[in-house]
């Protein structure tokens, strides 16, 4: 049986972390901590980073330039290009002016246009695993840049300004030589979010990039705040659906949405999605979910239900059910699904009208900031994309 002094202690301790919990949540509308803590760009990773020395972070000698990118609204961003291993050994000597090389390099091997996630520095050990693995299991070119107020870019990041800084990496390319379908967007957790406005962007303007990849994605900023467990325990925003309407408060005060899903219609050409199921950040069913949105417009009608499910009749229900069955049926007509023993699975469909092939990578490990590692996803990209025909 508790004892006397339990119970009052007990309300004083939950009422003391339910006012830390309310606060935090407040503290999340004001647009100042909101965009810290959606970017976490304050975050420079690593500390002190030395940008114009990428040989001091694994980069072999003089393969990496350091470079600066002038944005449409005179923003000034950091960025490392990262010569094709294929071309670099293919240089009678290590280059004494690499940045001499960059225009032969994108005339003769496709480029890698990395968008990276929240928090952290191009420099940052993950990420140069990403561009170690591109560079030399894919002989692609990699270009990847720091947002603005990220590493030693100027500004500081929005929505509207971290796809300015997307536009503002792909005319460099452009500038220097790149033709667009020879590069690859690929786009990480944060990045996948920048990576989906360029390509609806380019498509709008009949552009055509080789293909899109996004790794680790989400189907919006909101909807990862709603699915988000710290630890993969403790729900992040889940105790607000229980007080009435206040989970569309905290929708209509987000002031970065990527809402990546609505972008779907306008985004051509070849797709790749890829997400691990031990994923602990976004969990895998926002991949699902925006496979799922790319399919829609290539299935039968969804069924929707009225307010008063239980006044339909029998015909209706039973038209609703057939309904279900058509669309169910199409979707496994259409998805061809591999599974590779103890990878994960790769699910593939066409569509005509947008002019897009979509792939789906779910695989059974990674995690979220080693996904792009995996030779496996690699080797997926590699054929999806032509790359290994370079």
């Amino acid at each position: 049986m508790p004892t006397p002094g339990f119970l009052p202690l007990a309300r004083k301790t939950f009422t003391v972390l339910g006012g830390l919990y309310a606060g935090a949540i407040i503290l999340l509308t004001v647009p100042y901590i909101q965009t810290h803590t959606i970017f976490a760009h304050a975050a420079r990773m690593p500390w002190f980073a030395q940008y114009d020395m990428p040989e001091k972070y694994g980069l072999a000698p003089n393969k990496t330039i350091n470079l600066k990118i002038q944005t449409a609204d005179n923003e000034t961003l950091g960025a490392w290009f990262v010569l094709a291993d294929r071309f670099y050994h293919a240089l009678p000597e290590i280059p004494s002016q690499p940045v001499d090389h960059i225009p032969v390099a994108l005339q003769t091997h496709p480029t890698i246009l990395f968008f990276h996630g929240n928090a952290g520095t191009r420099a940052f050990h993950a990420r140069i695993q990403h561009y170690t693995a591109f560079t030399s299991r894919l002989s692609a070119n990699v270009l990847a840049i720091d947002y603005r107020g990220f590493g030693d870019s100027t500004g500081t990041p929005t929505e509207a300004g971290v796809a300015r800084d997307a536009r503002a990496a792909w005319n460099w390319l452009i500038a220097n030589g790149a033709a667009a379908d020879q590069i690859l967007i690929v786009g990480h957790s944060l990045g996948t979010g920048v990576s989906a406005l360029l390509s609806a962007e380019l498509s709008d303007e009949d552009i055509s990039p080789k293909g899109v990849v996004l790794l680790s994605p989400f189907t919006s900023i909101f909807k990862v705040i709603e699915t988000y467990s710290i630890l993969k325990v403790f729900p992040l925003i889940k105790p607000l659906t229980m007080i009435p309407f206040a989970m569309d408060a905290v929708k209509r005060l987000l002031i970065h949405r990527f809402n990546t899903d609505t972008l779907v219609p306008r985004m051509k050409g070849p797709i790749l999605i890829a997400h691990a199921e031990n994923d602990w950040d976004i969990p895998y069913t926002h991949s699902e979910a925006l496979f799922d949105t790319f399919m829609d417009p290539v299935l039968p009608a969804a069924p929707s239900l009225p307010t008063n499910a239980a006044a339909l009749s029998q015909e209706e229900w039973s038209a609703f059910g057939e309904q279900l069955t058509k669309r169910k049926t199409a979707r496994n007509e259409l998805v061809t699904s591999v599974e590779l023993r103890n990878f994960g699975t790769v699910h593939e469909f066409v569509d005509v009208g947008h002019k897009r092939t979509v792939v789906f990578v779910q695989t059974l490990a990674g995690g979220h900031d080693y996904l792009g590692v995996q030779e496996g996803v690699q080797d997926v990209i590699g054929r999806t994309f032509g790359l290994f025909a370079q």
